[in-house]
């Protein structure tokens, strides 16, 4: 049998570290597979620190950038690549959205994260949604007879946003990452230009590991993260 696979896309290059690097090492630690794919590397819009060093340059920011998220994918065990589209605004074409659909059709995931639909504070967080969204159904086929390569529809999920009160998240699943948290943690400290959102979500950790325990009654949960399921599950039985 093969391993069980998970693709992560953000519009950001560290998006994936805060919201679901948990969720990934957990993943890799039950013997499945990740990848993880940003869009562009955050080059202009999430990458302040950088910007602060005298002569900086876009090209040495994405250098930066690739060598930090490369260095937190590897804590938790993922592959990272690139589609390097710019940010702020990110620009998704349609070569764009294909490339994306053949990677599904070539990875065929069992499982796909990204960001919510609505982010009234990030405009690349729904530009992202939307384009998984749309690759998803593109590389299925809408599962019916197709005169092109498809690949099993997966389960997609939506992981955290920065503020999710304002981005209509109402949290479906909790992953217990108390097990890998260290290997979160490395990944959060891996990512330098934010240095500023790695307390953040330690603590966002805790508060979701708590609810969990209330959600399961496993007093041996302290970290979690919390997902939105986009497409229902189907189970046999209740």
């Amino acid at each position: 049998m093969s391993a069980r696979r998970m693709l992560v896309v953000g519009a950001h290059s560290a998006d994936f570290v805060w919201r679901a690097a948990g969720a990934v090492a957990r993943h890799v630690q039950s013997g499945g597979q990740a990848r993880v794919v940003a869009l562009s590397y955050g080059e202009r819009g999430e990458s302040g620190e950088l910007w602060k060093e005298p002569g900086q340059t876009e090209e040495n920011v994405k250098r930066i950038r690739h060598a930090e998220a490369s260095q937190a994918a590897d804590a938790v065990g993922a592959e990272f690549e690139c589609f390097d589209l710019g940010d702020y605004p990110l620009v998704v074409d349609d070569a764009a959205v294909e490339r994306l659909v053949e990677l599904l059709r070539d990875f065929a995931p069992q499982v796909v994260l990204t960001h919510p639909p609505v982010d009234p504070f990030n405009p690349d967080h729904p530009l992202a949604f939307e384009a998984v969204r749309r690759a998803r159904l593109l590389s299925s086929g809408a599962v019916v007879a197709s005169g092109f390569r498809t690949a099993p529809p997966s389960e997609f999920l939506v992981f955290e946003p920065h503020q999710p009160d304002l981005c209509g998240f109402v949290p479906s699943v909790f992953v217990d990452i108390t097990p890998v948290m260290t290997a979160k943690v490395e990944a959060m400290q891996a990512m330098q230009a934010q240095k500023y959102l790695q307390t953040y979500y330690a603590e966002r950790a805790d508060h979701r590991g708590n609810h969990a325990r209330k959600v399961t009654g496993d007093s041996s949960i302290r970290q979690a993260e919390a997902f939105q399921r986009i497409i229902p599950n189907v189970v046999t039985a209740l």
